[in-house]
């Protein structure tokens, strides 16, 4: 689930290289993009030692069919602007470092050094997203009527993060108040939800990143 969510949002993330506002931005989301990338790797090779059937990571990444990822719907979403972007990367970052920071002291000793990493990248990831969305927020007429149409959009998808885990949900929704609140943003209604369905977008991505793969079995490069 984990490498799934890494996967699915580095490949969105990666579309993003040549369109962002800046130059410097466009290297910011590929770093982030190429963090999340490294997490995949490792999340899945872990998953594929787990499970025992002989699957390394490109098994995983390349030959499941959508119905097999358990990647939340909030990481597979295309973004109509970069208002959508940073919205839904700041609650995919806010989820994703309070989790690891619970990981970090996992029994299985991969997964907490996994975590421990992660935790490092995440709080990168989380306050370059919640710069960008009090910046537009609390900017300009137009900037604010994006932003705020971006986290009603986002926001309430992020219930299926925490299936269950309230005192999770506590701790990222006081992190949303804190930023939105800065961003001059109401903060909507974040209702339960439970992992297991996808979008048609998600057959799309994986329609383009298993491409290659599935033209050349075993092939090397």
């Amino acid at each position: 689930m984990l490498g799934d969510d890494a996967l699915i949002m580095s490949h969105r993330l990666q579309q993003w290289v040549t369109r962002a506002p800046e130059l410097e931005d466009e290297l910011a989301l590929a770093n982030i993009g190429l963090d999340l990338l490294g997490q995949a790797r490792l999340l899945l090779t872990r998953a594929g030692e787990a499970e025992g059937a002989g699957r390394d990571e490109d098994d995983l990444a390349y030959r499941r069919e959508p119905h097999e990822f358990r990647n939340a719907r909030l990481a597979e979403l295309a973004d109509p602007d970069f208002a959508h972007l940073v919205a839904r990367l700041l609650v995919f970052a806010t989820w994703r470092l309070a989790l690891f920071d619970r990981l970090t002291s996992a029994e299985d000793p991969v997964l907490a050094a996994i975590a421990a990493k992660g935790v490092k990248e995440m709080t990168y990831h989380r306050d370059y997203a919640a710069q960008w969305v009090v910046r537009l927020g609390d900017g300009t007429a137009l900037s604010h009527e994006r932003m705020a149409a971006a986290v009603a959009a986002v926001l309430p998808l992020a219930g299926e993060l925490f299936e269950g885990d309230d005192e999770l949900r506590a701790e990222c929704e006081a992190v949303f108040a804190e930023v939105l609140a800065a961003a001059t943003v109401e903060v909507p209604a974040i209702p339960a939800g439970r992992r297991g369905g996808h979008t048609e977008a998600l057959t799309e991505i994986l329609a383009e990143m298993q491409e290659l793969a599935r033209a050349v079995p075993g092939g090397s490069w």
